[in-house]
């Protein structure tokens, strides 16, 4: 990505490209006290960017970017538009992987701490603007994540039984907008487009025996709809070849050992694959080594046996690109998918599919798009990248906006796991920082949350705070300590706010 160079403005030009106070933002003079003395910085969006984002720059303590006799640490605000904190830990994050949620202590020490404050059911470019923010703030950084899906732009896209696996995904883990998505799971074969971890995160839910989910914290209404649950066979769809598949070997273990399903891979697809992989970087080559004994060697007796008994089944499909999904006889829902065969071009970094001009057609009842997440422009005052799906950004300010910054998806893309986030959202933290020690934001006091909460108390927005998370979150462990589960997630923001008082 050619990005413009991020420009080292003088202080005296800098303070001519912020916009004046605005009316709602004037008059707040009286709301200071001990804050004024410290940088107010404001990040939005509570998942894994804006939580790690918000440790870093809370970790580091006092910085030299007030004058001596001012007490600089740093005071940061999280606003969130959801109800509830942690974004894809909550929403993401497959329900049988309660390890990779343990991350939420660490972020529930961060904001719990007397210098953090989190605002939800705050949606920023609505509720309030980026500019309103910067107003009040000396430092906004915008790490929203990518919370829509990429489209397939194929004929049949919008017919019943086509989803995004991202609305299959909130819809099993409770995200509030996917409460009601009801796919249905009457048909026998799903086909899943794409293989990445989301893909295999999805078939997984899909084959996985209904009682080794009981115990998790996927919503009741997931876990009723599975255990009614028709589909026994499961297609994962790319348009590239084995070498190219996004998925880690973690998540292509269990797949393998997932009780009751055997896999379904052509050793056709692995032939010559053994001497190219020799060369390839130590987590690539396991992966295929992987691949390739599942694929091509003779199971030992005990794992024929687990095969042969198994009721449910799932396979790789490798060089097929999407093309069409067709329709049933009557028209009214999704009863398969054409397929183009395709055949690689290129080479390393470079090698694309290309079609053959050959086409197959697959018989399913269920279609889940998963071929890549994207993020939204959040306010027409903040720059945004179309194409890639990013705000263009150097080390994480935001080209041309002064004071903004951004970290995690929105800065990068939609690629990597949880600690690729931790890193990236620390680096602009650390650039953040370095700006405010070199003099390059704001030096005067700013009004902080004071401000933004009485514009929102005038515009009848509600503010869910970090406390009235807690009280939402021993409710939900509450409802699902009957049932043995660590907790049942309420769905239902109305029930939230009634639950809190509002």
């Amino acid at each position: 990505m050619a990005l413009r160079c991020w420009r080292w403005w003088p202080w005296s030009s800098w303070t001519r490209t912020w916009l004046p106070p605005s009316r709602s933002t004037q008059n707040f003079g009286q709301h200071f006290s001990t804050q004024e003395q410290a940088p107010q910085i404001c990040v939005v969006g509570s998942g894994p960017a804006g939580f790690y984002t918000a440790q870093h720059l809370l970790k580091l303590g006092p910085t030299s970017c007030c004058p001596p006799q001012h007490h600089s640490r740093a005071h940061v605000d999280i606003y969130e538009k959801q109800l509830v904190p942690f974004g894809l830990v909550r929403f993401g994050v497959a329900p049988d992987h309660p390890e990779v949620k343990n991350v939420i202590n660490t972020f529930t020490q961060t904001a719990r701490s007397d210098r953090c404050a989190f605002h939800g059911n705050v949606e920023v470019g609505k509720d309030v603007t980026v500019q309103e923010l910067r107003d009040a703030y000396h430092a906004v950084v915008l790490s929203y994540g990518a919370e829509d899906h990429q489209a397939l732009d194929i004929p049949g896209e919008e017919l019943p039984g086509v989803f995004s696996a991202r609305a299959f995904v909130g819809w099993y883990n409770g995200l509030p907008e996917n409460r009601e998505l009801a796919p249905d799971l009457s048909c026998d074969t799903a086909v899943i487009l794409g293989q990445g971890n989301v893909a295999l995160d999805v078939a997984r839910i899909l084959l996985t025996p209904p009682e080794h989910l009981e115990k998790t914290d996927i919503t009741e209404a997931a876990l009723g709809a599975l255990r009614q649950s028709r589909v026994k066979t499961v297609w994962i769809v790319g348009r590239r070849g084995p070498l190219q598949v996004a998925f880690t070997i973690k998540e292509l273990r269990e797949m393998i050992q997932l009780p009751g399903t055997r896999p379904m891979l052509d050793p056709a697809d692995f032939l010559g694959l053994q001497d190219r992989i020799k060369e390839a970087a130590r987590p690539r080559r396991r992966l295929m080594e992987l691949l390739l004994r599942t694929a091509t060697e003779k199971p030992g007796v005990e794992e024929a046996a687990r095969r042969a008994s198994a009721s449910r089944a799932w396979g790789l499909r490798f060089f097929r690109s999407p093309q069409q999904v067709l329709p049933s006889p009557d028209g009214q829902r999704a009863a398969g998918i054409r397929l183009a065969v395709t055949r690689l071009e290129g080479i390393g970094e470079a090698t694309r599919a290309v079609p053959t001009g050959d086409v197959e057609d697959l018989p399913c009842g269920l279609i889940l798009s998963s071929i890549g997440y994207k993020s939204r422009p959040i306010d027409p005052s903040v720059p945004f990248d179309p194409k890639l799906g990013v705000i263009p950004n150097m080390e994480g300010r935001v080209v041309d906006v002064p004071g903004l910054y951004c970290s995690g998806w929105v800065r990068r893309g939609p690629t990597g796991v949880i600690t690729t986030t931790m890193t990236d959202s620390f680096l602009t933290g650390q650039i953040l920082l370095q700006d405010l020690k070199a003099g390059l934001l704001p030096s005067g006091p700013r009004p902080g949350s004071a401000a933004i909460r009485a514009l929102l108390d005038s515009r009848g927005v509600w503010c869910v705070s970090f406390s009235d998370w807690e009280k939402l979150d021993a409710e939900e462990v509450s409802r699902g300590q009957a049932s043995g589960k660590p907790r049942e997630k309420l769905l239902d923001p109305q029930e939230m706010l009634r639950l809190l008082g509002h």
